[in-house]
């Protein structure tokens, strides 16, 4: 397992970790407050303070989860972005939240008779990759969980472990009100869109990022901050960051699908997508993700990954 420091509350916290473009922009109790607010709906109160405890592993000096916080000491919140979902987020942030009450939770306490109040969690997703996804929607622990009914023991159906981590789409054109309410967000999607908008045109993702920042500057799309880490934000996003890798599938399969389509036959759609496949295989295992992962999102077999 990883090594797990404690970190410091300062927006200008492992400033010589790899962090994503999502979690530095969002590293600021002020916008985090804004964040939450917009999601829940409810505006936090400024004398309610929040604190950022968000993991980081010493090894690697790399970030473990993107954004997680707690507000008034009362409620410990875990926030992912992703731009592909995957189904074992609830997996991941059931480690996640392990590692934080550890930190959080005095150990001493741990083992006293009286009952240890601990902050309240809670799990939040957002969305906005390439692949159309609904406004929102729920992943459960539960649904990992191997079916046990062949063993035929008694109060077994009962669940006695959930996680629910609630998925928002913050594409432009979803979840209007929620982008609305909040500033920083809002423009971050329409960085991302302005992005992704590249990418649809056949440009790489490593020519897209200048041009898109200095569209977004002139426009005033995170002017202040793209002005301030525009250097920062193209490693984040293509030396450092899982933003191209996913990128690069999603966008991958698209073309695959449509090429295809476009000649008429099932060939081209075949080749494109095996070609896609292989070429993303190779990507993931420089990255050292795990033969089990690359098969998953690729569809090749471990046999065929072990000989790239």
């Amino acid at each position: 397992m990883k090594n797990v420091n404690q970190g410091d509350d300062s927006p200008n916290v492992n400033r010589n970790n790899k962090n994503s473009m999502f979690s530095s922009l969002f590293s600021n109790p002020d916008i985090l407050r804004e964040l939450y607010s917009a999601i829940e709906g409810i505006p936090i109160p400024p004398d309610i303070p929040i604190k950022i405890n968000t993991l980081s592993g010493v090894l690697f000096l790399k970030q473990i989860n993107d954004i997680s916080f707690l507000i008034d000491n009362r409620l410990v919140v875990l926030i992912e972005h992703q731009s592909t979902i995957c189904e074992n987020l609830p997996l991941r942030m059931l480690e996640y939240t392990g590692r934080i009450y550890e930190k959080i939770v005095d150990p001493d306490k741990k083992y006293q008779k009286k009952l240890l109040k601990i902050p309240r969690p809670e799990f939040i997703v957002l969305y906005n990759g390439i692949e159309e996804y609904p406004d929102y929607s729920e992943l459960k622990l539960s649904d990992a969980f191997m079916d046990v009914k062949g063993l035929k023991l008694k109060g077994i159906e009962k669940t006695p472990l959930e996680l629910t981590a609630q998925v928002y789409n913050i594409k432009q054109g979803h979840n209007p009100e929620i982008l609305k309410r909040c500033e920083t967000l809002a423009n971050y999607s329409k960085f991302v869109d302005k992005l992704q908008e590249f990418q649809r045109k056949g440009i790489k993702l490593e020519e897209s990022i200048r041009p898109v920042i200095e569209y977004c500057i002139k426009n005033n799309i995170m002017k202040k901050y793209l002005q301030e880490h525009g250097s920062e934000v193209y490693k984040m996003i293509f030396g450092d960051g899982e933003y191209d890798r996913d990128m690069d599938i999603a966008v991958n399969r698209r073309e695959a699908w449509e090429e295809g389509m476009g000649k008429g036959r099932n060939e081209g759609l075949i080749e494109g997508q095996n070609k896609a496949n292989f070429e993303n295989a190779r990507k993931m295992k420089a990255d050292n993700m795990s033969v089990s992962q690359i098969s998953k999102y690729t569809g090749l077999s471990a046999e065929t990954i072990a000989q790239l």
